[in-house]
């Protein structure tokens, strides 16, 4: 993928010194639990307004004039806010591939971040957000090559909707790949739901990926993904995203 050189050059002073996106983000932060443990092992940084408003919110206000600073800002944020309450655990972070026009370059300010706030580099996670349409595979190919190399883990989000293709999941070999919510819905109830997942848990099995079930919402969903060999879980059954606040999970209740 090619960007302009007066975009890359703008990229690079906006990340140098910190140009001003108009309006101030905050994170919030939702657990991510090992059910055979039953331990918390991440936290996922979501993105938010001033006041708390909704990812949808943000990205209204994100166009092509912002949203390479964008994508580098909320990096920092997300290693800032985790650093200043105190995670310890591994945290994922989304990143807007389109907003990469150079995976060495771009995650310069993310590795000053993480030095300035002495947050663990080797708990990061970066993680495709679903804000953007993927068209260029190899490049972003490239991004998990790069972070890869780099020791950073990457992660697939919402496999079932928009990342739904066979050879992306085999080409890519993320990490960690999330289950979207829409197939999580009601999956103990549809058994086409059921073989989808069955099939997707052996191809990571093989290439040595972990499946992550989003958007957990009920008992009944948790134990079907349990039998359908999945133990990593994340959604509003365990636990909501709290503004600023690393949630707990209530495992003695669930």
């Amino acid at each position: 993928m090619d960007f302009p050189d007066s975009i890359k050059q703008q990229t690079c002073r906006d990340c140098l010194s910190g140009a001003s996106l108009g309006f101030e983000i905050r994170m919030a932060f939702q657990p991510i639990v090992d059910w055979r443990k039953k331990q918390i092992i991440s936290y996922e940084a979501l993105v938010r307004g001033p006041e708390g408003q909704g990812a949808g919110w943000v990205f209204e206000r994100i166009n092509e004039n912002n949203r390479y600073y964008f994508d580098q800002a909320c990096r920092v944020k997300a290693i800032e806010t985790a650093a200043r309450l105190g995670c310890d655990t591994f945290l994922h972070i989304n990143f807007l591939p389109n907003a990469v026009y150079n995976p060495e370059t771009c995650i310069k300010a993310t590795i000053e971040a993480a030095d300035m706030y002495k947050f663990d580099m080797t708990k990061l996670i970066f993680e495709v957000t679903e804000s953007e349409q993927i068209i260029d595979k190899d490049h972003l190919q490239r991004i998990f090559s790069s972070y890869s190399k780099r020791g950073f883990k990457t992660a697939i989000d919402d496999y079932g909707s928009g990342f739904s293709r066979i050879d992306w999941l085999t080409d890519l070999r993320p990490d960690i790949l999330k289950l979207d919510m829409l197939l999580i819905r009601d999956i103990e109830q549809c058994e086409e739901k059921q073989k989808v997942v069955r099939d997707v848990v052996k191809i990571c099995q093989l290439q040595g990926s972990q499946v992550l079930a989003e958007g957990v919402e009920t008992q009944a969903e948790l134990d079907c993904l349990l039998n359908l060999g999945i133990h990593l879980f994340q959604g509003y059954y365990l636990a909501k995203p709290a503004l600023e606040e690393l949630a707990e999970v209530p495992f003695d209740s669930l």
